[in-house]
Parts: C-alpha cells; sequence; structure tokens
C-alpha cells in the first residue's frame, strides 16, 4: 500500500438553490459521508469523514468491493432505501455494533454506497489534483467498464439547471438538497463546495420547552393526528434572546392532562440521553421551516432553525400530522 484515502473535500452552506455558471449539480444524500479505498492487496477500508474506521459496520459494503478494481479509491454517501425513501434512521447504532449484530442488520437493511467522485485509480494513480469534471468523466467509466451494480449507485451530476431544480422535488424520498461543485476544481481537503439545504415553511404547535418557563431554551412542536391527539414531530436549534423573550410571554404551563404527560424525549438525534422539558399548554402556533428531511415516523430529523410565533392562529389550523399534507418546500 502506497497511498492513502485524503481529507474529505466538505461544502459550505448557501441560500440560493440556482445552479452556478461552471458548476455541476449533485443531489445531497441523507446518509452516512464515507470515503472507500481497495487496495493492492485487496483490503478494504471505509473511512468516515471524521476518519473514523466504518469498514467492520458495513460488511456487505466490504464484500461488495471485489467488483471493483485494486487501487481504487472513492468518496461517497453511505444510504439504506426502505419503502421507497431514505432511511436515515435504518443506519443508527451500525457504528457501535460488531460481529453476528452488524451482519443482522446488513442482511435486514442492506446499505448502498452512492460514489460522487473517483479520488484515485490504478496506474492513473492520485486524481485529486484533477478538475472536477475529468474526475466525473472518470467515475461513470469506471461504473460502465465494470458494470457495477447494487449495493454501488452512481450519484446523478448535471450542468442543466432546470434539471437540478427538478432534483429538488426529490425531498419526499429524503433528498435533502443539492451540493454544488465547481467544473476545474481540484479536490482539496476544506469547504471547496457550495450545498443548499431545502426547507419546507410549515406551522406546529408548541407542546413543551427545554429550559424554563421564563427562558425557554428550545421548543418541542407537534401537529395533532387524525384522531386529534397531538404528535410530537420536532424539536428547534436553540432559540436567539428576542424569541426566548416573546415565547416566554406567551408560554402557559400545562394544566393537566397533556398529551406528552410520562414521555421522555431525546436530547440529540442518535443518542440515548434524554432531554429534561417542561410541558406547556399546547395552544401557541408557530411558523417554522424545518428541513425536509424525516424519520420513519414522520418527525423532522434535523432540528428547526427558524420559528415565528403566529397568536393569531389556533391548532385547528395547522397541517395535521401524518395527513401527507405537507406544504411545498421552498
Amino acid at each position: 500500500m502506497d497511498w492513502t484515502l485524503p481529507e474529505p473535500m466538505l461544502a459550505a452552506a448557501v441560500d440560493s438553490p440556482v445552479l452556478p455558471a461552471q458548476h455541476a449539480a449533485e443531489p445531497k444524500w441523507d446518509g452516512y459521508r464515507a470515503l472507500l479505498a481497495r487496495y493492492a492487496d485487496e483490503r478494504v477500508m471505509i473511512r468516515s469523514r471524521r476518519g473514523t474506521d466504518m469498514t467492520m459496520a458495513f460488511p456487505e459494503v466490504t464484500a461488495a468491493a471485489a467488483a471493483l478494481p485494486v487501487d481504487v479509491g472513492l468518496d461517497g454517501e453511505v444510504v439504506v432505501w426502505e419503502n421507497n425513501r431514505l432511511a436515515f434512521e435504518r443506519l443508527q447504532g451500525r457504528l457501535n455494533l460488531i460481529g453476528s449484530a452488524t451482519a443482522r442488520l446488513a442482511a435486514t437493511w442492506p446499505v448502498h454506497f452512492v460514489a460522487f467522485d473517483l479520488l484515485h485509480h490504478g496506474a492513473d494513480g492520485d486524481l485529486t489534483g484533477r478538475p472536477y469534471a475529468l474526475r466525473r468523466a472518470a467515475l461513470e467509466s469506471l461504473f460502465a467498464e465494470y458494470e457495477l451494480a447494487a449495493p454501488w449507485v452512481l450519484c446523478p451530476s448535471t450542468t442543466d439547471p432546470a434539471l437540478a431544480e427538478d432534483w429538488l422535488s426529490w425531498s419526499a424520498v429524503g433528498m435533502e438538497g443539492l451540493v454544488f461543485k465547481r467544473l476545474d476544481q481540484k479536490y482539496t481537503p476544506g469547504r471547496g463546495w457550495r450545498k443548499y439545504r431545502q426547507r419546507a415553511s410549515t406551522e406546529a404547535i408548541v407542546g413543551a420547552i427545554s429550559g424554563s418557563l421564563s427562558a425557554p431554551a428550545t421548543v418541542l412542536l407537534g401537529r395533532l393526528d387524525t384522531a386529534g391527539a397531538l404528535q410530537y414531530t420536532g424539536r428547534t436549534s436553540v432559540l436567539s434572546y428576542q424569541s426566548r423573550r416573546a415565547l416566554a410571554a406567551l408560554l402557559a404551563p400545562a394544566s393537566g392532562g397533556h398529551p406528552w404527560e410520562g414521555w421522555t424525549f431525546s436530547a440529540a438525534w442518535g443518542t440515548k440521553d434524554t432531554l429534561q422539558v417542561e410541558l406547556v399548554e399546547p395552544v401557541l402556533v408557530a411558523e417554522v421551516a424545518a428541513d425536509v428531511s424525516l424519520d420513519s415516523k414522520g418527525r423532522w430529523r434535523h432540528p428547526v432553525r427558524w420559528l415565528r410565533l403566529r397568536p393569531e392562529m389556533v391548532p385547528g389550523d395547522v397541517p395535521l400530522f401524518g395527513s401527507g399534507n405537507e406544504p411545498a418546500a421552498g
């Protein structure tokens, strides 16, 4: 082995979904970022963006790497496809399991490796110094020459702004947005790419808060289901000072019989730590901008990053939970 996987190239957030000139667009996947190498001795390495060795966590990918030529390095995303959507929650726990437990999950919810960059290739060696357009052409040739099929997936790429815009409609299946890559750009560590994360503007009911009633830190949001029960849908990021003051003036403690009484809430996605919350009267409506990524229960997987109180609205004005009538993202 005379080469190693480079540090990953990352993307900086942008507010516009418009494809810039001299750039290509790729869908932004909801999975685990993964760099993969198959060396000359046929050893396989799968590494996370933070350098964690994930090889043992994905035995189905490691086994399928036999279909790749040796001395190949790929950058991509590990995803699970279930019930016509990307199921990020099926990846949870993979990194903490070993042996038969990992094999069982791999058999139940096998992953796909979505390749979006070719970093190293046989006699050509290190490709990171070449422009994206040439690396992309080499990646497409690799898939065609070796007739790569599942679990290998070639990430779509386009320079057509209309097609890139159309990809934003894939949010229902778990696509988070777009990644923009300059055609003449080398592969270098750091945030040289751009990413647009799609968000949906909608309404939700304030059901609880973390912090205190006088100084709420985050808001736990819900929606009524068809039976009229308040279902948890997600939580905001930490509120600004101005939002805390405005919200505190409108909150009332739960007077009894709150639908979330006795419930526990996770302190963060994927952790077993619980969040200390204060239940409030579920009568206050907030307008929110939420990422389009949902878990299998229809809840927002990422924190809501924008919230505006709507005192003129009542809970009955909020879209039903799980009704499929989410507003269009934008």
